[in-house]
């Protein structure tokens, strides 16, 4: 029987059957629209408002401080589209690190009449505090920085980043100018970090369910009290005129019961995850010549492995673990159709070649220690074969020297 070992958790996870059975009731028992009046509609809205007191109770905010979208990508959509058409040509500050959902919406605020400045990062993908003071301007409104990222894992210190921003704004406010508000993606975090928005020192926070064993499509924004936010979709005034639209009661019920979860077995399960990690990424470090681990080898998710395996293209390895049952990615599984290099790879200062041969493996719940030693047991096969074909020779020297020497500037669009 063929092997199934689903290495691809940063992508999506599978939904947990607990989520699923919490679901269950409000897909044709208590199906009734959550603005109605009678029983059943009020039924709906009161699973929806339990379960806002459930998230709030986790990310420590008020329950009313809660918006519920319709995934991660529309949360982060609101957060920085609803903040920004508040502020007409404001200037919006991110990471060249960011997801897609980030950095393409950066591209439609710049056409809106927005600046937007995207910081580098260093080799292993951390941001400098430097960058962010010397970026600010005076019509800076809005900053953006993941927490954890979706393709390196690497965890950025948001506390500390917060901090700094909450002290700037006590100093802009007594130079009479705009405070900057904070977002921060957590989606890759929700089921591994403490999100505890005070902790944090964020106004907006995005979180989603399909990467925490919940439901795909829906996610929720936290907006701190106070917070001037317009809203990107027109409708019927849910969600606080908000975020319009009939909810997805079924999915709010399962994304709560998922980051719950999620969060009773956090300590233990990253234990686990972090020993499997790192047998992962040593292994394949000694075993495999001409291999790199892209972002820090400790400060980043417990369940992340990222190494770039220099002389192949990733897309074949990516077939040919497929063949043997090992379900992985090649950067992120969110352009897995493209054959671009990984923004991310790239932004660490790595060449085209470094980042093409670039390899995610992110486990989860049902990765077992077998599961690895699979993995380590048949890539070196898979490796020695691919090399054999191509006429592509990196000298690992080089590569070092380019990663020293690549240029790590603000861009401004």
């Amino acid at each position: 029987m063929k092997k199934n070992i689903y290495l691809d958790h940063a992508s999506t996870t599978p939904t947990d059957p607990r989520v699923v059975k919490a679901m269950e009731p409000y897909w044709t028992k208590y199906y009734g629209n959550p603005s109605s009046l009678y029983q059943l509609g009020l039924q709906s809205k009161n699973a929806i408002t339990l379960a806002r007191v459930k998230i709030s109770q986790l990310l420590d905010c008020q329950a009313d401080e809660l918006i519920f979208t319709g995934g991660g990508t529309e949360s982060i959509n609101l957060a920085l589209k609803g903040v920004l058409q508040k502020n007409p040509g404001a200037h919006f500050i991110t990471s060249s690190i960011e997801h897609h959902a980030v950095l393409h919406t950066a591209d439609t605020l710049k056409k809106l009449g927005h600046s937007v400045s995207i910081l580098p990062v260093d080799d292993q993908g951390f941001i400098r505090l430097e960058d962010i003071e010397k970026a600010i301007k005076d019509n800076t409104k809005l900053i953006s920085i993941m927490i954890a990222n979706n393709e390196i894992g690497v965890i950025q210190d948001i506390q500390k980043i917060g901090a700094l921003i909450e002290k700037i704004n006590r100093e802009r406010i007594a130079k009479g100018l705009p405070i900057i508000y904070f977002h921060t993606d957590a989606c890759q975090a929700g089921g591994t970090l403490d999100l505890n928005v005070k902790k944090l020192h964020v106004d907006l926070l995005t979180i989603n369910g399909s990467k925490v064993y919940g439901p795909k499509g829906v996610g929720a924004l936290y907006m701190k009290t106070g917070t001037n936010l317009g809203p990107i979709i027109d409708g019927g005034g849910q969600e606080k005129n908000i975020r319009s639209g009939t909810e997805n009661v079924p999915g709010i019920v399962g994304l709560a019961t998922a980051l719950e979860l999620a969060h009773q077995s956090q300590t233990k399960e990253n234990a686990r995850l972090i020993k499997l990690r790192d047998k992962l990424i040593k292994e394949i470090l000694a075993i495999i010549p001409k291999t790199r681990l892209n972002g820090h080898p400790s400060q980043r998710l417990p369940n992340n492995v990222n190494i770039s395996i220099l002389d192949i293209e990733g897309e074949a390895m990516l077939l040919y673990l497929d063949e043997i049952g090992i379900q992985a990615s090649t950067g992120s599984a969110c352009t897995s159709t493209t054959l671009d290099p990984s923004h991310v790879i790239r932004a660490l200062g790595c060449p085209y070649e470094v980042a093409h041969g670039s390899m995610r493996f992110t486990l989860g719940k049902a990765t077992t220690e077998d599961d690895i030693d699979y993995v380590i047991k048949h890539l070196p096969k898979i490796v020695d074969h691919l090399r054999h074909a191509s006429p592509v020779r990196v000298d690992m020297d080089e590569v070092a020297k380019a990663i020293k020497n690549a240029p790590r500037q603000i861009i401004e669009l």
